[in-house]
């Protein structure tokens, strides 16, 4: 199943069944960013424009669901502005659990300078789900292990042999010898993608493995995914190619025509 929906998402998402929705992967506009196509959210009013959609995400997704939000802070008189960090406390003021901090390393991102800084090349994806026991399929996203093994696994001593605390006291136990003669391991929580290098018709199109590590991560077949901001619908084709059904919401009719036809390159035929 897929469908597209031109309109502001307060108002399609009215149309969506509670509970209906297992994952939910979207990137809004940034505060002040691309105001001659959604008009720009100052950083100021930035909280309080995004809670009501906040609030009908959350009555849509699923108790066991995930909510991941890629958003970026802007700089505002020569500092950083605190909207994503207030939008984060309020989320959790509204019973969202903030989970984890996913990091979007761009390993493709373009050099730059400014008086008093240089360019990012990270991006925040924010986790928020509904309680603390969520579907996570962990070793749907294994990774090779890398070459650290050959060395770091040839020696073990014996306090690689026992599991043994964290360093950092956190409360997780760790035992080096687990890791002997695996060639998967988890990944971490920061995501090595290249920027979206191909012209997608959208001035903000992320990485298709992007949408597609998250989807893996949280969903399973058959699951509906969510995109509230599609844009040029890369959330779409990766949930497709996934096997999962998609919603994805657009106030610009000519984005959701450009996911249309995006995504209709990878459907199957009715």
């Amino acid at each position: 199943m897929i469908r597209l929906l031109t309109g502001d998402c307060e108002t399609e998402l009215a149309g969506l069944a509670d509970e209906s929705v297992a994952l939910v992967v979207t990137s809004p506009p940034y505060a002040d960013a691309r105001k001659n196509i959604y008009g720009g959210v100052h950083p100021d009013k930035y909280v309080a424009w995004f809670l009501p959609k906040a609030e009908q995400l959350r009555r849509v997704l699923r108790p066991d669901g995930t909510f991941i939000l890629n958003v970026k802070e802007k700089v505002v008189d020569g500092e950083r502005h605190t909207y994503v960090l207030e939008l984060i406390k309020a989320m959790r003021a509204h019973d969202w659990r903030w989970t984890e901090q996913w990091i979007w390393h761009k390993r493709t991102s373009m050099p730059g300078k400014w008086p008093n800084r240089f360019r990012d090349a990270w991006e925040h994806c924010l986790q928020f789900n509904k309680r603390r026991d969520f579907r996570m399929n962990q070793d749907a996203v294994m990774v090779p292990i890398g070459d650290w093994a050959v060395t770091r696994m040839a020696n073990l001593s014996d306090e690689d042999k026992r599991r043994r605390p964290s360093d950092t006291e956190s409360g997780f136990a760790r035992k080096v010898a687990n890791w002997k003669n695996r060639d998967m391991v988890y990944p971490t929580n920061v995501l090595h993608l290249a920027t979206e290098c191909g012209n997608k018709k959208h001035s903000a199109a992320f990485p298709l493995a992007l949408p597609e590590f998250f989807i893996k991560l949280f969903t399973q077949e058959g699951d509906t995914v969510l995109d509230p901001f599609c844009g040029s619908g890369t959330t779409g084709v990766a949930a497709v190619q996934l096997g999962r059904d998609f919603v994805g919401i657009d106030t610009m009719a000519k984005h959701i025509a450009i996911a249309r036809e995006y995504i209709a390159k990878v459907s199957p035929p009715a």
